[in-house]
């Protein structure tokens, strides 16, 4: 083993782990401690223990932990070695397993996988062809039942709702009729050959004698199966996970995996992981006071290596204008004040719509950000036709903004009729817009298209017409004209539920709100289009690459950790979100609170709001239930006011040396 992972530079539960290398074992290890070295370690001790390392199988859930953990292992054992493990995705490890046993399921060896973007396409195909355009059902809400379906073991001719069962069977046959799986075919497919063949279940338990499972409070009922499946007596199997952090309910991860580990394998060995290497005393304490009220979890404390640290601040805000501000406003005085990375801030919140204000108050400081797990606000499908329409308002030859929003909301101006109209704006060397208005180019189509391509033309020559020679407000204009084509009714009846449905309003009343505040600032459209061209770019979404102080969702957080934490929007209704009070999952938004507290390294403030603004009215909020469970022994609770005060003070004595100090410059 490498001198940095020398058995001896492990502590005294770390070194259990690494030695507790037969049958089942259970490491429960808690944020901040030490997992990925711990397992890393435990790994390269096989080896030391001569066991082969084309036996050893190591699955975690991202491509990005897989390859991360090949890297670390690669560092402490030979390069040789590293490369005849297998660590990989349980979806590629599927994709092994069905290489070698699919052709029993009646499937051909070189099986395709279909790519979502292809599920999508061929669900609608079926929704037109089974009559379901009148029923206005959207293809990615059946593929969402059919892959929740999959993954709970129902068949998916049983779904509740009958059309979906008709065409997720119908969907079904057509990729049995390509010789294609879906993503959660892969996971059904491995883990019904295994159990149906015993043959294939023999060849493949003798090729993974040792197998390890990361961050397995993620885990759902399905890939619980297939470990099962793979993982014959004598059970040489570790899986490694917090159920303290198992925040994917909603996806389908069952905590019961971690909790009822017993159940699926006899007698495992359980080791604690509790020395935390993050995050200071005050910050593990707050944490621990919150968590221990879930009941039923996996009893665990953890223990700072660091001691004390600062005390957590909650500060009450009378708004989340004042809430953004505030931050930005604090990160920009800590870093210049004590010479801060900007990677050191992280402002982590429960819902996307949350970013927004959060955005604009740190652009305003010109504070560099990134965005992670949470949609960028000017990457969202419905501001991104809202500005097409504004580019379209400045200038309809613009091909990019114009084709985007062509048939957006639905006019009869379908995908053939774009590609003539582009086609001949190529041919003939001039813009999609002159195309459109060249009779006889519409000459060439079918009465439907020509006169839907006349009404569009007439649409927007009259909004640009009320901007350029009216001189109407383009505010007023882009408001009027979303009406008129009803183009929110038409975003919305693609939502999946009420939230989606509330955040798509919200984002287009914000846009429309930003154009109006900008023109009344006498600035002109092509300027709001740069402004919000230069707020969009995106870099790709790798955390390392990117520069900034980092604005994540709590979900997207996980595995993270930031010397500088604002966890912003602890209200009822946010965090606990108000979703979980009514289907009865507190306990996993308590969780993700207790993720978002221990992302925190050194100091930690976490925020709530008298009142939010929702679809442009003010909405008065309460303090979340959570603030109650947190033991006060490490907290500060303070207020915005009471913080600007003694700013202010402290300002004002600043102001007062200053001035005596000129007084006796001038005297000398």
């Amino acid at each position: 083993m490498a001198n940095d992972f020398a058995f001896e530079s492990l502590n005294h539960a770390q070194r259990e782990a690494v030695a507790a290398q037969d049958g089942p074992v259970m490491i429960l290890a808690g944020a901040g401690t030490g997992k990925t070295r711990t397992v890393t370690c435990r790994i390269a001790h096989m080896l030391e223990r001569k066991v082969p390392a084309s036996e050893i199988l190591a699955v975690t859930f991202t491509n990005k932990a897989a390859s991360e953990m090949k890297e670390r292992i690669g560092g402490m054992v030979s390069k040789k070695a590293a490369a005849e493990m297998t660590v990989c995705t349980f979806h590629s490890l599927c994709v092994r397993l069905l290489r070698g046993g699919i052709h029993k399921l009646g499937y051909k060896q070189n099986f395709s996988i279909t790519a979502y973007s292809d599920q999508v396409g061929i669900m609608k195909q079926l929704i037109v062809r089974k009559g379901g355009t009148d029923e206005k059902v959207k293809a990615e809400t059946v593929l969402t039942e059919i892959s929740k379906a999959k993954n709970k073991g129902i068949d998916v001719a049983d779904l509740q709702d009958d059309f979906f069962a008709q065409l997720a069977v119908a969907y079904q046959n057509e990729l049995r009729a390509q010789n294609a799986v879906d993503f959660d075919d892969l996971l059904l497919l491995a883990e019904q050959v295994l159990r149906e063949h015993s043959d294939v279940r023999d060849h493949f338990r003798k090729i993974y004698t040792r197998v390890t499972v990361d961050e397995f409070q993620d885990t759902n009922s399905l890939q619980m199966r297939l470990l099962q499946q793979l993982v014959g007596s004598p059970y040489h199997v570790c899986v490694v996970g917090d159920d303290d952090q198992s925040i994917y309910g909603w996806r389908g991860a069952e905590v019961a995996n971690i909790l009822e580990f017993e159940r699926f394998f006899p007698n495992p060995k359980v080791i604690r992981l509790e020395e935390n290497y993050r995050s200071t005393e005050a910050v593990l304490h707050t944490a621990n006071s919150l968590i221990k009220h879930n009941l039923g979890r996996r009893e665990k404390v953890l223990r700072s290596t660091r001691g004390g640290g600062d005390n957590i601040r909650i500060v009450a805000m009378p708004g989340d204008d004042e809430e953004a501000d505030f931050i930005a406003d604090e990160i920009l005085g800590e870093k210049t004040a004590h010479g801060r990375q900007w990677e050191d801030f992280a402002i982590l919140f429960r819902t996307n719509g949350q970013s927004r204000k959060l955005e604009l108050a740190l652009r305003d400081r010109k504070i560099p950000y990134r965005m992670v797990g949470a949609q960028s606000f000017y990457d969202r499908r419905e501001i991104r036709d809202v500005l097409a329409y504004v580019a379209l308002l400045v200038s309809p030859d613009n091909d990019v903004p114009l084709l985007r929003i062509l048939n957006a909301p639905n006019r009869g101006i379908g995908q053939a009729t774009a590609v003539l109209a582009t086609d001949d704006s190529r041919e003939k060397g001039r813009s999609v817009w002159q195309s459109l208005c060249d009779p006889f180019f519409t000459s060439t189509l079918g009465g439907k298209a020509r006169g839907a391509i006349e009404d569009f033309v007439a649409l927007i020559s009259g909004a640009k017409n009320r901007i350029d020679i009216a001189k109407e407000n383009p505010a007023d204009v882009l408001s009027e004209l979303l009406v008129e084509i009803e183009y929110l009714p038409w975003i919305e009846r693609g939502c999946k539920n009420d939230s989606e449905r509330q955040q798509r309003g919200e984002a287009i009343h914000s846009i429309k709100e930003s154009l109006r505040d900008h023109i009344a600032k006498g600035k002109k459209l092509q300027s709001f289009l740069d402004d919000s061209a230069l707020a969009s770019e995106r870099e790709d979404d790798d955390l390392e690459k990117k520069k900034g102080a980092t604005l994540i969702t709590l979900h997207a957080s996980k595995g993270l950790e930031f010397p500088i934490v604002y966890l912003v929007g602890l209200e009822e209704g946010y965090l606990p979100h108000f979703r979980s009070i009514t289907e009865g999952t507190k306990d996993e938004e308590r969780r993700l609170l207790y993720v978002g507290i221990t992302r925190a390294q050194e100091l930690l403030t976490l925020t709530y709001c008298s009142v939010r603004m929702k679809w442009g009215q003010k909405t008065g909020c309460q303090p979340s239930s959570f603030i109650g469970e947190l033991d006060d022994k490490y907290i500060e609770h303070t207020t915005f006011d009471d913080i600007q005060n003694v700013e202010m003070s402290s300002d004002d004595l600043d102001d007062f040396f200053s001035s005596m100090n000129n007084i006796f410059a001038e005297e000398d």
